[in-house]
């Protein structure tokens, strides 16, 4: 079984249910607000122990009452929690998500403990991957360690080209790619996907296309955690030695089973479900 770590955010989300997104300045009334725990890094976590993996995750929550209620999933999904660091003087990180009748999302975060993630050097782990709720210096260790390395450069910032030299897998949205790729060539990077909604995703090696894939088409509830879930999937899949095409087809299936329903976390497919969902649409 893949043995993967996690270095990555943990939130709780709070969800507001609109028919429409705001323009900038205009006032509208939501059908209501959720909470379910959420932070990108918590959200590949829990996929990749979803899909059969084995899962620890290095991150930090506040001691507020919102901590408990953001690992809760976490914990049930028999994610391995004991790297998650309590910091004293920061919160519980949360985001401020909208969501639309379409699936679309605009997303606010505010990091609290999650700036305070740390590498740990000392898990031995087959996977590393990270995100951009850390820091960079987190970022920078986490992709330095003796493993299949993956970065999702999420939320979309400039990353040190010699960092990004250390990521076996790259994961990025059309925007995240063309932003990374002013100051970097990644095309000299070993693997980079890149998404593009319900068009699908395409993967590079050194700048060849080795595979591209297109999702079933769905109905959209709630795109929050459908990109965590695709690279989760895809890293297991690579890391596993998987084929480049069933590792990105399968990825987008996941991915657009994940948009099909409410929340990040809860929205997250098991192995099961994921293959129920790609019989149907065989």
């Amino acid at each position: 079984m893949t043995s993967v770590t996690v270095v990555g955010s943990v939130n709780l989300d709070l969800v507001a249910r609109l028919e429409r997104l705001p323009s900038p300045g205009e006032t509208l009334t939501s059908r209501g607000v959720t909470r379910h725990p959420g932070g990108k890094g918590a959200n590949q976590a829990l996929a990749c122990a979803r899909l059969g993996a084995t899962v620890r995750l290095v991150g930090a929550v506040g001691t507020d009452p919102l901590a408990d209620e953001a690992l809760a999933l976490l914990r049930a999904g028999n994610v391995e929690l004991s790297a998650v660091a309590t910091v004293a003087d920061a919160p519980t990180g949360t985001a401020m998500i909208q969501v639309d009748d379409h699936g679309d999302t605009t997303i606010v975060i505010d990091p609290g403990a999650n700036a305070h993630v740390r590498w740990r050097r000392d898990i031995p782990t087959d996977v590393v991957m990270t995100v951009l709720e850390v820091p960079d210096e987190a970022v920078a260790a986490a992709m330095a360690a003796p493993a299949f390395t993956v970065l999702n450069a999420a939320p979309a910032r400039a990353v040190d080209e010699a960092v990004l030299r250390t990521v076996d897998l790259l994961s990025v949205n059309d925007d995240e790619h063309a932003i990374l790729g002013r100051t970097a060539d990644l095309d000299a990077l070993p693997a980079v996907v890149v998404t593009h909604g319900a068009a699908g995703a395409t993967l590079y090696r050194h700048g060849r296309v080795t595979a591209r894939a297109e999702p079933p088409t769905v109905d959209a509830v709630d795109g929050t955690a459908a990109g965590d879930a695709f690279t989760a999937a895809l890293a297991v899949s690579l890391a596993e030695g998987g084929p480049d095409d069933a590792g990105v087809r399968r990825a987008c299936f996941v991915g657009a089973l994940t948009a099909t329903r409410a929340g990040a976390q809860p929205a997250i497919p098991t192995l099961d479900e994921l293959h129920a969902f790609m019989e149907a649409h065989a």
